[in-house]
């Protein structure tokens, strides 16, 4: 009988390392279903090393200049990288090259949070619960910013299940959403088949017919899409209101980010259980969790990360650039308690007596 895998085993290709090394970059994956966010490093050119930390149902990923944003369950999560303390972490000192620390925490109720932005120091949000787009400060739970011309009131019912968005020149310029609706979980009846890609400004629908489509990005001026029903990354045609397939994928196709020539795409495995999952054209081929990795001028694959336990759904992807071993603490790691950071220095202090 064989030993049973240790937590989070993955296989990767040989490339996957070798990529990160050269990009000097670390891949963070949020997984909602494990319950972790995860980083994803090179060890050497052969080697990779990941970091597993604990969030409550963490989705979306912001990345901004030396910090981050975590979507959780009830909550969004504000990171800064205390660069000066990682050479110095306590238990792996002369490790870790960046080291985020919980700075702040909004608390915005269970408002299902999907994906995350940074604009400068403005937080924006893709508020799925209440079918809009909102900025997350310390006022409010959260400030509606736009809504679908189709949704005439935000409310907690999830009418379209807006879940994307993509910046173009300091604002949003796409979304997308699985189905046009204004009822209470009305996008479920048409998922398939129904998903859109609606222009902010215009507010009005660019691109229909869409399975299940997620993690919209601007490359090179390009809108690509993942369609997570069909498994395929596809480019969208805005002003034709039609796409093309670029690569299909064996997999539920979820959380997509781009480095120099790189392009990193989440795959996700299908819960069975699951209605939201349930007869969708993908569920043939979706056989394993991961990354692949895609070389963007000729949209070929260049490597991939299948993980063989713990991780089953993947939902954003994100890239840490000039970070190669950057280190991360939840709020309920001892170490968070004893890293003091101050506008002069540094202190990795000694845990009080209570």
């Amino acid at each position: 009988m064989s030993a049973p895998l240790p937590p989070f085993s993955c296989t990767f290709s040989p490339t996957a390392p070798e990529i990160l090394e050269g990009l000097n970059a670390t891949i963070a994956i949020s997984t909602y279903q494990a319950g972790k966010v995860i980083f994803i490093s090179a060890q050497d050119k052969e080697h990779l090393v990941q970091l597993p930390r604990n969030f409550e149902k963490p989705m979306g990923i912001a990345v901004g200049l030396d910090k981050l944003a975590i979507a959780t369950a009830r909550s969004v999560l504000l990171l800064r990288n205390a660069k000066g303390m990682a050479p110095n972490y306590p238990k792996f000192p002369k490790t870790y090259d960046a080291l985020y620390l919980p700075r702040t925490q909004y608390f915005t109720g269970e408002n299902d949070i999907h994906d995350l932005h940074f604009e400068g120091e403005e937080l924006w949000a893709v508020n799925t619960r209440f079918s809009c787009l909102a900025t997350i400060d310390d006022e409010y739970s959260f400030k509606p910013q736009w809504k679908p011309y189709f949704i005439h009131k935000s409310e907690p019912i999830d009418q379209c299940h807006l879940n994307g968005v993509a910046f173009e020149n300091s604002k949003p310029k796409y979304v997308t959403a699985l189905g046009v609706s204004d009822k209470e979980g009305g996008w479920r009846a048409t998922k398939a088949t129904g998903g859109i890609v609606v222009g902010v400004a215009q507010n009005k629908i660019v691109c229909e017919g869409l399975s299940m489509p997620h993690s919209p990005r601007l490359i090179d001026g390009e809108l690509y899409v993942l369609l997570s029903g069909t498994g395929e990354l596809v480019k969208v045609n805005p002003d034709a209101g039609k796409y093309e397939v670029i690569k299909s994928l064996d997999g539920f196709t979820r959380g997509m980010d781009r480095i120099g020539d790189y392009l990193f795409i989440g795959l996700s495995k299908l819960r069975e259980t699951s209605q939201a999952f349930q007869n969708l054209p993908v569920s043939k081929k979706s056989i394993y969790s991961g990354i692949v990795i895609l070389y963007i001028p000729k949209m070929s694959l260049a490597g991939y990360i299948k993980y063989e336990n713990n991780v089953d759904e993947i939902y954003d992807v994100r890239i840490l650039p000039n970070q190669k071993r950057p280190a991360i603490l939840n709020p309920d790691k001892d170490q968070q308690v004893m890293a003091i950071t101050t506008k002069e220095a540094d202190y990795w202090g000694v845990r009080g007596k209570e």
